[in-house]
């Protein structure tokens, strides 16, 4: 599969352009390596979105640059400093937050509740109480169902709240693992809403997503992992439009579909 040429941010150093680099990463579980030399970059203030087969090793990808899993080999680069070592608590103090793709609301508290669980770290009340306002002021459904038990959420909506949780810290960059499964295609255009509005707010997103013509739809840059590689990067528009790309991961009927759509018309489906 040949690489697309992408933006010059895609190649970008450890400069203010770039909030994340991977540099060689190889990580696995035990003895086997699920991840054998992963390059890929983050252009500060995007949306890039990772797709690829069961298997290929994306949601290792996140687990390796939030600190839950620590490479063999390479290096994890973040605002140019080297992060491969660091514990999850030391990322995250940083500014890098990681959304797992299993819910992980606590169903049984409230969704205020849950949402202040977010700023865990943070000691200044008065800092939480003011980002309370402002996540509630991204995403209404936290002050519109705030006593409402997490658990009584819809599968949707739960997203959202966890996505609020998420910005308590004040996040530099996002990761995002699977955000629309399970989700019905209303739901799972909101969830993409939010995520645009993030980047849009000056966040940088790592979304890792097997609904891909919906990620690629958002994203600003993109990459297929593909046997624990980056195989092929480029725009999201463009791996959206490529008709290899749309063989293997768009579906069937995108195949034909990617000669006759417009960008325009390329939306999170839903």
């Amino acid at each position: 599969m040949a690489e697309i040429v992408a933006d010059s941010a895609a190649a970008s150093g450890g400069d203010e352009s770039t909030i994340l680099r991977l540099k060689g990463v190889t990580a696995g579980y035990g003895a086997g390596l699920i991840l054998k030399g992963v390059d890929l970059t983050v252009p500060t203030g995007t949306i890039v979105c990772l797709i690829g087969p069961n298997g290929a090793g994306k949601s290792t990808v996140l687990k390796t640059i939030s600190g839950l899993l620590r490479p063999e080999d390479g290096q994890v680069l973040f605002r140019g400093e080297d992060i491969s070592r660091l514990s999850s608590r030391e990322r995250l103090d940083r500014g890098v937050v990681h959304v797992p793709q299993d819910r992980s609301l606590f169903p049984g508290m409230s969704v205020w509740e849950n949402v202040v669980m977010g700023a865990f770290i943070l000691k200044d009340q008065a800092l939480i109480r003011s980002r309370m306002e402002q996540v509630s002021t991204l995403f209404p459904i936290v002050a519109e169902r705030k006593n409402a038990a997490a658990g009584s959420l819809s599968g949707g909506e739960q997203k959202q709240v966890e996505l609020a949780r998420s910005l308590m810290l004040d996040p530099a960059l996002i990761l995002l693992d699977e955000p629309s499964i399970g989700l019905d295609p209303k739901a799972r255009k909101s969830v993409f809403e939010s995520i645009t509005q993030l980047a849009a707010d000056g966040r940088s997103v790592l979304l890792v997503e097997q609904n891909a013509r919906s990620g690629l739809a958002v994203a600003h840059h993109a990459a297929v992992l593909e046997a624990g590689r980056v195989a092929l990067t480029g725009t999201g528009e463009q791996l959206l439009t490529d008709p290899e790309v749309a063989r293997l991961y768009l579906g069937a009927n995108a195949v034909a579909a990617v000669s006759t759509d417009s960008p325009s018309e390329s939306a999170p489906q839903g």
